[in-house]
């Protein structure tokens, strides 16, 4: 809001009455234009999502459409490719934030910002919209703000349980922001409000509803969480099963991986087992699924297996050279490409549409326990285990970029409960020479990550890290 004074002279109660609110888009369409022209592309695109009225302008005078062309023709694009120009712009403007996530993660500074959140210890995260959940190690999991730390919500575990793992599902978030920049779009195009029908209101609703929910995997049953506090157990015959190990959530169904080598799929709409099927002779260590249902799943073999919730049958099998155990599992649906750690050390690259390995590296001399990358990036690939360091990869050809730990010499600063130090980036060669020198304690196992936008959260021993990668800007 902008503020107008009164005249001069007055006193300070006239002036307040006399101040009058003016909202900002009274200063004209000419004058915001000028002003989001002078913003960097990740605060333009911000804007954008603010209203409908700021998005109308960025979208008529083609802001983000002139930055796109303007940063390529002064880069020479990401690849240098000819037709570039003939790329539409959303695409273009896609492989930016590809090229910005890459540049902050291996040349960008780095801040952690760390926290005790729980009583015991932490092992699992998950981090969306701003948020990152934690749990196991106590009985309780917390829902945290990214910008400010805080716990948001607690969600109890029953006394007489332990939690195994937990997950929720991300795609009903984007379904819920799809259909609304739609109706963004047809208001736009048609100059009018768009209206919604009550099926159509129900349906946003529902993957609001589901958008805040929890699965968690309990000893040997399934519990839900709502964000409104309720938490209610499958029935004992319908959500018992024998003893899992890991769990992945994609709505309408939750997947368990078990001790007994077999893949549990449970209808959260029924709270019924929908399928069993038997892909491993030895127990499910890790899981992944895909938006088109397929379930990618290790074992402490070395075998990854490939099945769709559609069928009991094994649909294809993806073996890697280590033999030692898969311990972390990720499949990228941009590219197709399934990531895999090891007991070993050794992270494995395979081509789920060929059938077929690219690359394998060995980036710790110790287990690694998880793996990820940032939605729709198909660039990086950021590694944590035993060792206690980041690793980060090229996607594609497997090389090692830079690895990430802690700095334990440098000062930290304190605000509150939440204890702020610098980051040290070691190149290959370094990690290689200084690893073993640097103490354990500065760099207790990475036992989970979560990747986001210039941003990595872990779990580690007693603490909850935010790793921040700042410095460069397109």
């Amino acid at each position: 809001m902008i503020r107008r004074s009164g005249p001069g002279g007055s006193s300070p109660a006239k002036k307040i009455a006399a101040t009058e609110k003016t909202p900002i888009n009274s200063v004209g369409q000419d004058a915001l234009c000028t002003i989001f022209s002078l913003l960097g592309i990740f605060d333009l695109v911000r804007c954008s999502v603010v209203c409908k009225f700021w998005y109308k302008i960025i979208n008529q005078k083609k802001l983000l459409q002139q930055f796109c062309c303007k940063h390529f023709a002064n880069h020479g694009g990401l690849h240098d490719e000819p037709d570039i120009s003939k790329k539409p712009w959303r695409f273009r403007l896609e492989e930016l934030v590809m090229e910005h996530q890459k540049l902050s993660l291996t040349r960008g500074r780095v801040t952690i910002d760390q926290w005790k959140g729980h009583s015991i210890g932490v092992n699992q995260c998950r981090m969306k919209m701003g948020t990152i959940l934690t749990g196991v190690g106590d009985k309780v999991m917390r829902l945290w703000s990214v910008e400010s730390y805080k716990c948001l919500e607690e969600y109890s575990v029953p006394d007489t349980v332990s939690l195994v793992d937990f997950d929720f599902d991300e795609s009903k978030v984007s379904v819920t922001i799809c259909f609304c920049i739609k109706n963004y779009q047809r208001q736009d195009e048609e100059g009018c409000p768009a209206s919604f029908s009550p099926s159509q209101s129900g349906a946003l609703y529902l993957c609001d509803l589901l958008a805040h929910s929890i699965v968690g995997l309990i000893g040997t049953q399934l519990c839900l969480w709502r964000r409104n506090g309720q938490r209610s157990i499958f029935p004992p015959r319908a959500g018992t099963f024998p003893k899992g190990l890991c769990m992945r959530y994609l709505d309408p169904e939750a997947v368990i991986g078990c001790e007994d080598g077999s893949i549990r799929v449970f209808d959260m709409y029924s709270r019924k087992c929908s399928r069993i099927m038997r892909m491993h002779p030895g127990p499910v260590t890790c899981l992944s699924l895909s938006d088109d249902q397929f379930v990618f799943s290790g074992s402490s073999a070395g075998t990854i297996k490939v099945s769709h919730l559609s069928s009991d049958a094994c649909v294809t099998t993806l073996r890697t050279p280590d033999i030692t155990g898969i311990k972390a599992l990720c499949y990228n649906p941009r590219s197709g490409l399934v990531f895999a750690g090891s007991s070993a050390g050794y992270v494995s690259c395979l081509d789920f549409r060929n059938r077929r390995k690219l690359w394998e590296l060995r980036v710790s001399p110790s287990v690694l326990y998880s793996l990820g990358h940032m939605q729709n990036d198909d660039s990086t690939l950021v590694v944590g285990g035993m060792d206690g360091a980041l690793h980060v990869l090229d996607q594609k050809t497997g090389e090692g970029l830079c690895s990430y730990v802690m700095d334990n010499t440098a000062a930290s600063t304190s605000s509150g409960t939440v204890e702020r130090r610098k980051g040290r980036r070691l190149s290959v060669d370094d990690y290689n020479s200084l690893i073993d020198k640097i103490p354990r304690t500065a760099r207790p196992p990475v036992t989970c990550l979560a990747v986001g936008k210039n941003k990595v959260v872990t779990t580690q021993g007693k603490y909850i890290r935010l790793w921040k990668f700042t410095g460069h800007e397109l």
